[in-house]
């Protein structure tokens, strides 16, 4: 049992009971609500955080698989580079992509 929760009544039946749980729920939840307001998250931001994420995630990700691959065959920059660049295209196209989306066509857009 939480240290400042108030003992709860004998005398009431259990309906009342939780009936005075329930208000007092509903009454701490206004409370917090006050207290801490949700921060709306800003669309530009979430676009723009997209659009690094493609454009540092996609050769990031090609040049890890071009690596793994040079050291499976042992052909050390040749996959690497390929992959790379391969994956900096992947990255720019992903961007074009997304910049001629219309704002609310774009999943988690607001309405």
């Amino acid at each position: 049992m939480a240290v400042d929760e108030p003992a709860p009544d004998p005398e009431l039946p259990q309906d009342a009971r939780i009936g005075s749980l329930d208000e007092r729920l509903r009454h701490a939840q206004e409370q917090e609500a006050l207290r801490d307001p949700k921060a709306q998250p800003d669309p530009t931001t979430r676009i723009a955080q997209q659009l690094f994420g493609h454009l540092i995630g996609a050769p990031v990700g090609g040049g890890l698989i071009g690596w793994g691959l040079d050291t499976l065959f042992g052909t050390k920059p040749v996959f690497f580079l390929l992959m790379l660049f391969l994956g900096f295209g992947v990255g720019v196209r992903n961007v074009m992509r997304v910049s001629k989306t219309p704002p609310g066509d774009r999943p988690g857009a607001g309405s």
